[in-house]
């Protein structure tokens, strides 16, 4: 007896239609026409019991009958019609034209999914909107966080935080803190735009994480971080950038607007993306820093990663050269001299995401100004294409020290093939990918770890409807 899940029946009725549309084809170029209409209804007969069935146990009783009758109009079909190099012929132009429609849909699938990508979900909008009117309602004397004096003191852990999305950061902050073994000593910079300056404050005011410190600064005021300084700045305001990353406002055709969505994703020109590369600039202070993606979880207590060994090194990451894909020539232009002389293509990629800084080295090797040097030179995009990843790679050539894989678990966004047990014993995952755990696209096998991390009661999030 054939299992409910078994697709024999229904396989069968799609090679018969397979055929019949090839046995068509013929009978039309042969004006065999009683044949040609006979075939026409078989078809539709076919089509309408078949449907959208993936099992046997869904097709229509009537499917034996028509099965049985499609066969019989095959069986006349190749008595009078069969040339073996011309059935071969309409069968290769079929499975040409299936390959193109896959194609086709390959592409609209990636279009939709960047798009989807870059949409800020209506939760999360709502959440940002209430506590920015709620911050600014509050008395200037209430909008000031407890132990400002640890802002700069070298002894304890500090972290540097950068984005706009307050649901995110607050995940990566209570992660953080409720893995760690003593959060007083924790330290937390947090940057964000005009826009989520209010609501990000607002937030942790009213949801403070434990006896860690918090700090909360609007990118917009760093008066410093202007297009003289700044290659990124000068050139995102140049006319060819403009046109570079806008030109797809007006796609004509699918292809086009799938090939540039994803250079119009925010984060690619917001300085809060670029601001990775200021920390010692950001934090004069501080000896040493752990930078942390807004789309991490920490599982873990960090504090280890501050006695690492960096060995002069300026940047301690998890490599990801396990696949050759993650190496230099994947992200950089080989084809370019300037690139060609200085690296090697086979060198091992890193992750960005969660990266321990040695912040006295990087002023002694003068990183920002490595960085600018090569962002410069990359005014016209010949060198990379976008985002931050390659420029780090070329910034910390040679400066990077590998840390130990489990420190940093990629690909939760991206990759259903991850094992579990690797997820559960990291430090810290990482969403990086589209499938963000706060987006729809989310896959779900994935989402508990973030969602842990979430109190779904809270009034504001019951207000704006966000919920497992």
């Amino acid at each position: 007896m054939d299992s409910e899940n078994s697709d024999s029946t229904v396989r069968l009725m799609r090679d018969q239609l397979i055929m019949a549309r090839v046995y068509l084809s013929i009978a039309k170029m042969k004006s065999k026409l009683d044949l040609l209409q006979e075939l026409q209804t078989r078809i539709k007969e076919s089509q309408r019991v078949l449907g959208d069935s993936l099992a046997d146990s869904d097709l229509h009783p009537s499917a034996p009958e028509k099965i049985k009758a499609m066969g019989q109009v095959l069986s006349k079909a190749r008595e009078q019609l069969y040339d073996c190099k011309l059935v071969t012929g309409k069968l290769r132009a079929m499975l040409q034209t299936a390959d193109e429609q896959v194609r086709s849909l390959k592409k609209q699938s990636t279009f939709l999914s960047q798009l989807a990508a870059k949409t800020v979900p209506n939760g999360i909008h709502c959440l940002s909107m209430r506590l920015t009117i709620d911050y600014y309602l509050l008395p200037l004397e209430k909008r000031k966080f407890p132990r400002s004096e640890n802002l700069e003191n070298p002894n304890l852990y500090h972290y540097a935080l950068f984005s706009d999305n307050v649901l995110a950061a607050s995940v990566v902050v209570n992660s953080t803190i409720m893995n760690a073994k003593d959060s007083s000593k924790h330290v937390f910079h947090l940057v964000t735009d005009k826009l989520n300056f209010g609501a990000m404050n607002m937030w942790f005011l009213l949801n403070p994480p434990g006896k860690a410190t918090i700090h909360v600064e609007n990118v917009d005021e760093f008066k410093w971080l202007n297009s003289s300084y700044c290659p990124v700045l000068r050139q995102l305001e140049s006319a060819a950038m403009k046109e570079y990353y806008f030109k797809a406002n007006h796609p004509t055709s699918l292809s086009s607007g799938s090939s540039n969505l994803k250079y119009r994703n925010p984060k690619y020109l917001s300085m809060l993306n670029h601001l990775r590369f200021y920390l010692p600039e950001v934090y004069p202070k501080l000896d040493k820093i752990l930078f942390l993606d807004d789309d991490i979880v920490v599982q873990k207590d960090l504090t280890k990663l501050w006695s690492v060994d960096l060995h002069g090194k300026v940047n301690g990451a998890v490599e990801t050269c396990g696949e050759s894909f993650h190496r230099f020539d994947k992200y950089l232009n080989f084809s370019n001299p300037h690139i060609a002389r200085n690296f090697d293509p086979n060198a091992c990629g890193w992750a960005y995401g969660m990266n321990i800084f040695d912040l006295k080295v990087w002023k002694k090797k003068d990183i920002t100004g490595i960085y600018h040097k090569w962002q410069n030179m990359n005014e016209d995009r010949v060198l990379w294409k976008l985002g931050t990843l390659p420029p780090g790679l070329i910034t910390f050539y040679n400066l990077t020290h590998p840390l130990e894989k489990t420190w940093h678990v990629l690909g939760l966004g991206y990759n259903p093939s991850i094992d579990r047990s690797e997820i559960e014993s990291a430090a810290v995952v990482h969403y990086n990918g589209n499938m963000k755990p706060w987006l729809e696209l989310a896959m779900t096998k994935y989402r508990p770890y973030w969602t842990k991390y979430i109190k779904y009661d809270h009034p504001y999030l019951r207000n704006c409807n966000l919920s497992e």
